[in-house]
């Protein structure tokens, strides 16, 4: 039977890992990547699991690398074989990895990691216990001013996003009329971050019209 030990050797080794970014030729982490492989029909298929069988094609996580990859042939090159790479590639990823954080947080509400409304979150905020707060973008400016405001008096300040409608929300968590949501402190909150992160490459992660200068977006976990 596996040790503990060595189990843990190998989960770190796991969560170190470093992959060549096929557009740049730069060695990073697999958080600053994304994983492609080839699909049945010869298309370039995003992994954004990194489960997929097949030899996995990594680009930096961001719309210029993924958009350069897609138009130079650097998938077909990797792989040695004539993929074809849709020309919404970028789209294609910034919608999975929105799809995959809203289903984070549905499990994050499951595990008890995660706050809903106004007075829950604001105590979160003021407790410290707040790593991300999740604002609806059809939000009402004054509870979102608020909510930002106690924020900007925390140190670190919690980041903050804010890309998800308030019935994307309710759905994922199963409420209804959710606008203001705190991710708590947590190996989780840690893991939702890197896809956070991911998504920022590709589209930004609060909405134009927020007139009020944003908390800082970005947060190490």
């Amino acid at each position: 039977m596996e040790s503990s030990a060595a189990k843990a050797h190998a989960t770190l080794a796991e969560a170190s890992r470093e992959r060549r970014d096929v557009v740049s030729g730069e060695v990073m982490d697999e958080a600053r990547l994304i994983r492609f492989v080839a699909g049945p029909d010869g298309q370039v298929v995003p992994d954004l699991a990194r489960k997929l069988p097949g030899r996995g094609i990594w680009v930096a996580a961001d719309r210029a690398s993924v958009a350069t990859a897609a138009k130079k042939g650097l998938f077909a090159r990797s792989a040695k074989a004539p993929l074809k790479a849709a020309p919404d590639l970028a789209d294609q990823v910034a919608r999975l990895l929105h799809a995959r954080l809203l289903s984070g947080l549905g499990l994050a509400r499951r595990a008890g990691e995660l706050t809903s409304g106004f007075e829950k979150v604001s105590s979160a905020i003021q407790s410290g216990k707040a790593v991300w707060l999740i604002e609806a973008s059809d939000g009402a400016a004054d509870g979102r001013r608020k909510i930002m405001s106690l924020a900007r008096k925390q140190s670190p300040q919690p980041g903050v996003v804010g890309v998800f409608t308030s019935a994307e929300l309710g759905l994922a968590l199963g409420l209804e009329n959710v606008i203001h949501t705190a991710f708590l402190a947590g190996r989780a909150a840690g893991r939702w971050a890197e896809d956070v992160r991911r998504l920022e490459g590709f589209s930004p992660l609060l909405p134009e019209d927020w007139r009020e200068e944003p908390v800082e977006a970005k947060r190490e976990p």
